[in-house]
């Protein structure tokens, strides 16, 4: 059982700044994802897709391990496009897709998709009740940390 969620949200900044929390050194990726404590290369490929990262997630005091795999990947000025796939604690299966289609020079229209497949037959029904609620906080939280990134750059800028 697949469990997919997807949501669009306009963002008031410029696409890069946007980019720049999902693809962006590990400080900025905190700041949208403040549980993964460290994000390390482990295989690069050239065009991106194949590249392999060690990833470490603090949940509570428990802090887990897994390797997240460039899936697909698209960077040009107007379009951008990300997708990540990894297993989280031999349960879950999860891609994350991240779509960025700049508008005009300060916005852009960011597309979050999230698919989930238990691993473990008793996790079935757990999925069969889960809401979009995560999903729905992540593209508010990159809303809100990219647009605010964008206005202090405005302050520095004068």
């Amino acid at each position: 059982m697949l469990k997919e969620w997807t949501r669009e949200i306009e963002i008031d900044a410029p696409i890069d700044y946007v980019w720049d929390l999902l693809e962006g050194p590990l400080e900025k990726m905190q700041k949208i994802m403040p549980q993964v404590v460290d994000h390390q290369p482990v295989k690069l490929t050239e065009e991106s897709v194949g590249s392999i990262y060690r990833q470490k997630y603090k949940e509570g005091k428990r802090i887990e391990e897994y390797d997240v795999e460039t899936l697909d990947y698209l960077n040009t000025p107007e379009k951008k496009k990300l997708k990540v796939g990894f297993t989280l604690a031999k349960m879950f299966e999860i891609t994350a897709l991240y779509e960025l289609n700049s508008l005009n020079e300060n916005k852009t229209l960011f597309k979050y998709t999230c698919t989930n497949r238990p691993l473990k037959s008793f996790l079935k029904l757990f999925m069969f009740f889960a809401s979009d609620r995560i999903v729905v906080q992540f593209c508010e939280r990159v809303k809100e940390t990219a647009e605010d990134e964008f206005e202090n750059s405005k302050f520095i800028l004068k």
